[in-house]
């Protein structure tokens, strides 16, 4: 087992890891719209989604791989009525159309408006 760590994605906010990378399996801990550089999270649901995606391409960078290789998410909701809005920005990087679960929670992490995480696979090859 290898820890997925990066300083391209926000460091972990309790006691566990961006990612883990088990049997050429990777997975990555829920990532939230927060930019890493000023640990800031941008305003809306569209600004929000498109922060999580770029955490977890970060992570999957760490891992010496991209979104192409991720076959599972899923991706946690504040309000259900900005479905379409987070569908619109998650389908310009989930261009491979992974398996996907997308719920509704009551709250997620410092009141961010949503949470993605991906379960990828590496290429023997890497």
């Amino acid at each position: 087992m290898k820890i997925i760590e990066t300083t391209k994605a926000p460091g972990a906010i309790g006691p566990y890891s961006q990612g883990f990378e088990v049997n050429g399996l990777v997975y990555s801990s829920g990532q939230i719209p927060i930019n890493p550089e000023d640990g800031k999270k941008p305003e809306g649901i569209s600004a929000q989604a498109e922060q999580c995606c770029k955490n977890i391409g970060a992570i999957l960078e760490a891992a010496g791989i991209d979104f192409e290789n991720v076959f599972k998410t899923t991706c946690f909701l504040a309000d259900m009525s900005d479905f379409a809005a987070f569908n619109e920005v998650y389908a310009k990087y989930f261009v491979s159309k992974p398996a996907r679960s997308c719920v509704a929670v009551k709250q997620l992490p410092l009141g961010v408006l949503c949470e993605i995480e991906a379960i990828a696979l590496k290429p023997l090859d890497r």
